[in-house]
């Protein structure tokens, strides 16, 4: 029987590759665009071909996977190029500087074309663009009365097109910018999403600190970028290569913001709405990518309180050539309702010279550390690993970013004290991805696996296992588990392997009213897209000593994480299995001079000082919530498309963008059951828009670091930090529109683990329709609500446990109460 299979994969991989030339050939992508613009479904042939090229790799994978492990997915071990750990310094996030909005009534410049249909523009006229006016001025319904400034090349590509616009949202009321006049940008950034090129130092100036403040000025730990020589207050030469010793990535290997290393940060202040201008500068021939990545794009802001136009919606992607104008509005949940009057100090931002500038909405809901990405229709995890990811910093009253401003307000949490918000020098975003490459030094994606992609190389900010260079005091770090399917579990071990205690001071961005300590020294499993906060104390080192982050999850293949390793048998070397599992950060502790002022996490355990209470609801709120169920699961899933999601009892589906699941009426209370459908699988859920508070955990009351806190991505699954099910509660606030819940696991998602749910006003009887872009413009169709006819009443059969949401639910009667003002 097995020899039948092996003969089967191979003819398999034959057909596989003559239908893949067959697809990829320019005769027939007119037909194909047109096809797709029709929503053809697949048929019984499509399906048995996708099925034929899926089952390549599963019969390969099988023989010669050792001892189990798939790592990295459908490849050999990624080479190293003489490589080796922690010789290289860890680069810090670069800021993606905001402008003030201002109208230029002379512009005419437009992105400027590549030079064929293959490649990105050339790096010189990308970046004399980017540092330019913003131009056209943004407008509330999306400009269409210019065209696409790329038609006429990609006309060559394409055929004819009657019509093409500069901007991707789609056009007229259904994606106009919601409450424009009343939340109008002040600040705007723009970016090209591009291959790789080397950095020029176009974003240099841009840099809050200005090469010039606290650890980033002369003699500081980080004004030279890379640690060598010439990098001296400047990014301008870095290269995109995972280490000096491996080959510089090509442009069709990897895609970023604005094509560079290092990756992006935005520095943003509650209060200051954002203009973000994406322009996608990518290839026009789709096939121009080294074998995958998707050459459109849309761009989820995770997980901000944004309207649903601005949310990166997966159908509302945009081609080459053009933009995509994301309006941030940058409020507090309950902006309508809480704190109108803006009373309250700890509902505001800083000001920019040492006071508060107040706004509406609810304190507690104050969010930190998010990050951003693509959320293209099934191409989410290919267009992710290959580039497009950064990450966001909330600035607020509460969590300032100056450790030294003393008002009563501020959390003073490890940051600094030059700036008067926003300083990085103590504050650190880590970007955690597993990646893997080809024989030739090029990242490399396996497009036709289902379970989830896993890479055998874990890298840091973009680097291959760097080391990070830390004064003997108190840091933060945000940590963001970038990956596509690995979820990572993060010990700290001195030199010597002696464990280092720590404590969590967020969880998902979301500052918790406690900070709780880990006295093992090991955070709880975190899953792909989970953001955790710790506060980490080097005084207790001497310059010279070197501590590690250690991966201690392991994985044999991305169905999801198998079990947790000893950190003793990782680290005597006696553990030899999933590659990713090891050291993969070095702290090299140096002195430290000057006097730490943040605040003591241990002052603020639970019982001590509270950080941010959590919001709460009345009984009342809890006992006429709406209810829904989701079973996320393969039941009725296809070769092709096996993840699929139940919604309230009904038959499990894929994603269709335009079918509606559910959708809750803007200020009502939701409660969310979210299942593992079993099998054997995990599941990270991602909630967009609102942040909830988990009530049940399995049937049981959260664990500590969740039960203090807020949360957008909800683990369900076998280990036992996860469990089956998870309940939430949240409101629903503020804005309208389509916006999506999905499994984070990118393969899962892609393979269709995803729906759409829409914000709508009470007594709304129609669906807005579901945008469907094309090269030509974007058309409607009607949106699909017989599929799932609980949309709007919800799951009448799931019946809370009406002592355990009397009682809190989560142990600390935190929901109890409705706090209004």
């Amino acid at each position: 029987m097995q020899l039948i299979i092996i003969l089967i994969n191979v003819f398999r991989s034959l057909v596989a590759s003559i239908i893949n030339d067959i697809f990829a050939s320019p005769s027939v992508r007119l037909v194909r665009r047109r096809l797709n613009k029709a929503q053809r479904q697949w048929s019984v042939t499509d399906v048995f071909f996708l099925c034929l090229i899926a089952a390549i790799l599963n019969g390969t994978q099988a023989a010669r996977a050792s001892g189990g492990f798939d790592i990295p997915t459908g490849a050999g071990p990624s080479p190293l190029f003489g490589a080796t750990p922690f010789s290289q310094k860890m680069l810090l996030l670069e800021e993606m500087n905001s402008l003030p909005m201002n109208k230029c009534s002379g512009c005419t410049s437009t992105l400027p074309q590549p030079s064929d249909t293959g490649s990105s523009p050339g790096s010189a006229a990308l970046d004399a663009f980017l540092k330019g006016p913003i131009y056209p001025f943004p407008t509330e319904q999306a400009n269409i009365v210019l065209p696409n400034p790329w038609q006429d090349l990609i006309e060559t590509h394409t055929g004819p097109l009657s019509f093409t616009s500069i901007e991707g949202r789609p056009a007229g009321e259904f994606y106009a910018h919601q409450r424009w006049h009343e939340f109008l940008p002040e600040r705007y950034i723009q970016t090209a999403q591009a291959g790789a090129r080397i950095n020029t130092g176009l974003r240099n100036k841009g840099q809050r600190h200005e090469w010039s403040k606290g650890e980033f000025a002369p003699g500081g730990l980080y004004h030279n970028t890379t640690g060598y020589a010439g990098f001296e207050g400047t990014t301008a030469g870095i290269e995109v290569r995972f280490h000096p010793k491996m080959p510089v990535q090509q442009p069709n290997s990897v895609w970023t913001f604005d094509g560079t290393f290092p990756p992006k940060l935005i520095m943003a202040r509650y209060g200051e709405p954002i203009l973000f201008r994406h322009y996608n500068a990518l290839p026009i021939d789709e096939g121009a990518n080294n074998g995958f990545g998707r050459h459109t794009i849309t761009t989820h802001e995770h997980n901000g309180h944004n309207p649903a136009e601005s949310d990166g919606f997966a159908n509302a992607y945009f081609y080459p050539g053009q933009f995509y104008d994301y309006r941030w509005p940058m409020i507090l949940a309950g902006h309508d309702t809480i704190n109108t009057d803006k009373s309250d100090p700890r509902a505001g931002a800083p000001d920019g010279k040492g006071g508060i500038m107040r706004i509406r909405g609810d304190y507690r809901e104050t969010m930190s550390t998010h990050w951003f990405h693509d959320h293209m229709h099934d191409f989410t995890a290919q267009n992710v690993y290959k580039g497009n990811i950064g990450m966001m910093n909330y600035y607020s009253a509460l969590d300032r970013g100056n450790e030294g401003l003393d008002d009563g307000v501020n959390l003073r949490f490890p940051s600094g004290t030059a700036l008067d918000w926003g300083n990085r020098d103590y504050d650190v975003n880590l970007l955690i991805a597993d990646k893997a490459w080809d024989q030739n030094g090029q990242l490399f994606y396996n497009i036709f696996q289902t379970d989830g992609f896993l890479g055998d190389q874990v890298t840091v900010n973009g680097l291959l296992k760097p080391f990070f260079e830390v004064r003997a005091r108190r840091y933060r770090f945000r940590i963001l588990n970038g990956s596509i399917s690995r979820y990572f579990k993060i010990a700290l071990v001195t030199s010597a392997g002696q464990r280092v205690p720590f404590h969590m001071i967020a969880n998902d961005g979301n500052v918790m009213e406690h900070a709780v300590r880990f006295p093992n020294a090991v955070l709880p499993l975190q899953g792909i897209a989970e953001r955790y906060d710790i506060i980490v104390d080097f005084s207790q080192f001497q310059p010279g000593d070197k501590l590690y982050f250690v991966n201690v999850m392991e994985h044999k293949n991305g169905r999801g994480p198998n079990q947790e390793i000893p950190l003793e048998d990782i680290l005597s070397g006696q553990y030899q299995g999933d590659p990713a599992v090891g050291k993969f950060l070095e702290f090299q502790v140096q002195a430290y001079d000057g006097t730490d002022l943040s605040m003591n996490p241990a002052d603020f355990e639970p019982g001590k000082q509270k950080m941010i209470p959590l919001p709460t609801f009345t009984a009342e709120e809890l006992n006429n919530a709406t209810h829904r169920t989701f079973v996320f699961g393969r039941s009725n899933g296809t070769d092709d498309k096996p993840w699929t999601i139940k919604t309230d009892g009904g038959q499990g589906y894929g994603m269709d963008p335009r079918r509606l699941s559910a959708a809750p009426d803007k200020g009502g209370v939701e409660i969310w059951h979210l299942v593992n459908g079993g099998g054997g699988w995990d599941h990270p859920v991602h909630i967009h828009f609102e942040e909830g508070q988990i009530l049940k955990r399995g049937g049981l009351p959260p664990p500590e670091w969740e039960r203090w806190a807020r949360k957008d991505v909800y683990r369900i699954g076998d280990l036992p930090d996860s469990l089956q099910s998870v309940d939430v509660v949240m409101r629903v606030r503020e804005f309208n529109g389509s916006y999506v819940e999905h499994c984070h696991n990118a393969t899962h998602e892609d393979m269709a683990m995803l729906l759409r749910w829409d914000s709508q006003n009470p007594g709304q009887v129609v669906a807005i329709p579901t945008p469907m872009p094309d090269w030509d413009g974007v058309s409607y169709v009607e949106t699909n609500v017989t599929d799932i006819p609980t949309f709007k009443a919800g799951d009448l059969n799931a019946q809370a446990d009406r002592v355990g949401l009397e009682e809190g639910n989560n142990g600390n009667n935190s929901l109890k109460g409705g706090e209004k003002k």
